[in-house]
């Protein structure tokens, strides 16, 4: 069975509702992927993934909806800028390996130091 459930982007704060299954459990919303996270379009199967990759503002997925109200929450960047942004963000589900739920582990970021 499933169930509309609404998130926010990260970036501006613009409310997307999808309906989805019950049984998904989330983990994050976040403007950047998960590494080792695999992510379909909302217009796909992602019930067989890890998570849904969103364009803020953007898809015509016919069980998603962007509300064209705003989130007030304090996490939001840029509370105050365009709204949507047309920026990505990421939703992720749960993993499990063996039983045991897979931690996501950050990004690495290299810096070039110039001599």
């Amino acid at each position: 069975m499933s169930y509309p459930v609404s998130y926010y982007c990260p970036h501006c704060g613009a409310l997307v509702e999808i309906e989805r299954e019950g049984y998904l459990a989330d983990k994050s919303v976040t403007p950047y992927p998960l590494v080792g996270w695999e992510y379909a379009a909302p217009d796909e199967e992602f019930e067989e993934a890890d998570g849904v990759h969103f364009v803020c503002g953007e898809s015509d997925a016919p069980d998603l909806t962007w509300t064209g109200e705003r989130s007030e929450a304090d996490d939001v960047e840029n509370p105050h800028g365009e709204s949507p942004c047309g920026r990505d963000f990421y939703l992720s589900f749960v993993r499990y390996e063996d039983g045991e739920a897979v931690e996501s582990v950050p990004e690495s970021e290299y810096v070039d130091i110039g001599l």
